[in-house]
């Protein structure tokens, strides 16, 4: 995915921009500090403590000029507004967030506000249309069929969450002025592997068959989950 992301930003801006980007619901900060590392200046948003404590440390050993350019807030992504003043980023990330927000459309809306004209919004959500995948591969008949008609499922957590369809959030995007330009497919042939799982020899090939269902289709449509990248207008 990050391949994706880097794709979508190199076609969007000058090489060698520095960017402004916003990280909402950053985890420990992997893809924030990615991004700071690359040259931009980013502001990691996240509401778990113990997340941004580890995002913290994580930034602690980087270089000055690293440290410099990535700053941490504690918070929660629907008060974006409350931090920031409409159009601060040229970037903005949320991924693997929206499967916890009950009713998505204000805080994607309230994302879209963060944007300068022009801006890149990078979701990474669920793909409510391929539910039925992980239990059926699995044997669990059962599960697949009460998969099809809902985007409720319990994540590998135990967590009780939200998958999102792509034709929701492609008129989403639309309503809130940030369309959707284009799409990819992530994990399409790995959802299924065990979280303990350890590094392949072929890892490089899994990784170019991957990025490459994830462009594809009709493979790109039944990944566990979706990339979908909008821009504001």
């Amino acid at each position: 995915m990050a391949r994706q992301l880097d794709e979508q930003i190199v076609g969007r801006y000058p090489v060698g921009q520095r960017l402004r980007v916003l990280d909402v619901g950053m985890g420990q900060g992997t893809q924030a500090l990615r991004l700071a590392r690359a040259g931009h200046q980013v502001t990691g948003l996240e509401r778990d403590a113990t997340m941004v404590a580890a995002a913290r440390e994580a930034l602690s050993a980087e270089p000055e000029g690293i440290r410099e350019r990535m700053r941490i807030i504690e918070g929660d992504g629907r008060d974006t507004g409350v931090h920031f003043l409409p159009g601060s980023f040229d970037v903005v990330l949320c991924h693997g967030v929206l499967m916890y927000v009950e009713e998505p459309d204000p805080l994607l809306a309230g994302l879209a506000r963060m944007l300068a004209p022009g801006g890149l919004l990078s979701l990474l959500v669920r793909n409510a249309d391929a539910l039925a995948m992980r239990p059926g591969l699995a044997g669990d008949w059962a599960g697949a069929l009460g998969a099809f008609d809902t985007t409720a499922y319990r994540n590998r957590l135990g967590l009780d969450v939200r998958a999102d369809r792509l034709s929701t959030l492609t008129a989403t995007l639309a309503g809130i002025g940030a369309p959707l330009q284009a799409w990819y497919g992530v994990r399409v042939f790995t959802d299924t592997a065990a979280d303990d799982t350890g590094t392949p020899d072929d890892m490089e090939t899994l990784l170019a068959c991957e990025e490459r269902a994830g462009r594809t289709d009709p493979y790109r449509g039944v990944a566990a989950l979706l990339h979908l990248c909008g821009v504001r207008g």
